[in-house]
């Protein structure tokens, strides 16, 4: 991770952190006209502001140096959601190792989308760095930001240890694994930025005053804990795939729609935050009615798990464990039909976390569970989506559009995507069953020469592929035939 000092919290899976790179992004971005909540910020992003202008307006080369670091943040700027002009620059600056250089540590096509769209931003950060003297601001303002770590520790620690307690969950780290809280005092108090990058967790966030947005940070620090929970039980969670098609509808992310785990994880974490708010005599109708407005905005089985936590509470079972029970306990049928009747909000809070470690690839992961579920049009709908946008491997796509065509008995449409796949696909698996497909697209058709020729280059794309072995063998021995329909099978 960015940033050159860091000191863990106390905790193994906690570490509290600054990071000078994110330090330069942001002041850099504020010496361009970032000014949301200034007047609520920490005193330090004034000061650092004023050094900067300053140095700007008696050097000559600064302000070369900040006039295109400027150009380049006002061309990108955020015109119709101010909201996440922090949150894009964050994202670069999280990919970006330490200064002077701020090499990006990933390929653009590897980034999630809004840090990929600013590289361009780089090397004129690396310039501004020098000319604009930042590292000197960074220096005089350490001790500082060590205070902010010290004041902001405990809290952190003793959030993450009421958290585990709840769960009963074991203290040991996750080996593998962070979770980083940044401090930076140069962004804006209200937005919390979480991400999740791997296995990694990372959230920056500035302080309000003595305070931070714990309630964020523990949304995210649930993910953490949470969200793998979710990966081992895919069974279960394929199980539950139907409940999509009830919230499409609904006001919250196209990501929650899109992915069971997401929705189920979320709406977990919703019923445990209800579950462990508030006390006193109203606390439980105000518990209740925050579970009725996440319900109405999409996250429909928040009701569901709140109304399971209690029996949790007094089982002495850990979550880990428990967790099975609740997703095999979920009556799909009487969901589905309590989500029918259903009248959802017009909006829906925003997600603390971004997650492009799913979303990078999340459209074609989807298409494939569409196919898998026998829904060709939704899964074309993904792949087109994901093809227009040129976010994802479009060799991949193709391929999917081809599959899709296939179940709806659209051959030569589908001959048409394979043949496209073939002229752009790099994965050998692509390339290895595009050729099978056509064989037996050709096979179908009676033109066996062409068939032969389709999967003899099969076994030379693919042929360290048992599978894609096997199917091109069979199918130079002898022509295919599908067993029911004209519909090649994998």
């Amino acid at each position: 991770m960015p940033g050159s000092w860091c000191r863990a919290a106390e905790t193994p899976k906690i570490a509290l952190d600054t990071s000078e790179t994110l330090f330069t992004v942001l002041t850099a971005i504020n010496a361009c006209g970032f000014d949301q909540e200034l007047g609520v910020s920490d005193p330090v992003r004034s000061e650092v502001r004023a050094e900067i202008a300053r140095t700007i307006k008696e050097n000559e080369a600064a302000a070369v140096a900040a006039q295109q670091v400027c150009e380049f943040y006002h061309e990108h700027e955020q015109q119709q959601d101010t909201s996440h002009e922090l949150s894009q620059y964050v994202s670069l600056a999280l990919y970006l190792d330490d200064p002077p250089n701020f090499t990006p540590k990933a390929k653009e096509a590897e980034m999630p989308p809004d840090a990929g769209r600013l590289l361009g931003f780089v090397p004129l950060l690396q310039s501004f760095y020098v000319k604009a003297a930042v590292h000197l601001s960074w220096t005089k303002h350490r001790s500082q930001y060590d205070a902010l770590i010290e004041r902001s520790h405990d809290a952190l620690a003793k959030m993450m240890f009421d958290t585990d307690i709840y769960l009963k969950l074991p203290s040991s780290g996750y080996l593998g694994r962070k979770f980083v809280v940044y401090l930076e005092n140069m962004g804006a108090p209200s937005q919390t930025n979480a991400r999740v990058y791997g296995a990694d967790y990372y959230i920056v966030i500035s302080p309000l005053g003595n305070t931070l947005r714990m309630d964020q940070i523990r949304h995210t620090y649930l993910h953490y804990v949470l969200d793998p929970m979710g990966m081992k039980h895919p069974d279960a969670m394929k199980r539950l795939d139907p409940l999509l098609e009830t919230v499409t509808q609904s006001p919250m992310d196209d990501s929650f729609k899109n992915d069971i785990s997401l929705l189920v994880t979320e709406c977990l974490i919703r019923a445990i935050e209800a579950r462990t708010s508030g006390s006193g005599k109203d606390a439980e109708a105000m518990r209740d009615q925050g579970v009725q407005r996440s319900v109405q905005q999409g996250f429909i089985l928040t009701r569901y798990f709140y109304d399971q936590l209690p029996k949790f509470e007094k089982d002495p079972i850990g979550f880990r464990d428990a967790f099975g029970d609740m997703l095999a306990g979920i009556d799909l049928s009487k969901e589905a039909r309590r989500a029918s009747t259903l009248e959802f909000a017009t909006q829906a809070s925003p997600e603390v976390v971004y997650m492009p470690r799913r979303a990078s690839n999340q459209l074609l992961l989807n298409a494939e569970k569409r196919l898998s579920a026998g829904d060709p049009g939704s899964a074309q709908k993904l792949a087109q989506q994901a093809l227009d946008e040129n976010r994802e491997d479009p060799g991949r796509a193709l391929f999917i559009l081809a599959q899709a065509a296939t179940m709806s008995k659209d051959m030569a449409g589908a001959r048409e995507y394979f043949k496209r796949a073939l002229g752009i696909a790099k994965e050998p698996k692509v390339l290895a069953w595009s050729h099978i497909y056509l064989g037996r697209i050709f096979d179908l058709e009676d033109d066996r020469d062409s068939a032969l020729d389709q999967y003899r280059a099969a076994l030379e794309t693919g042929g360290t592929l048992p599978e894609a072995k096997a199917a091109a063998e069979k199918g130079i021995r002898t022509p295919y035939e599908p067993p029911h329909a004209p519909q090649p099978e994998q």
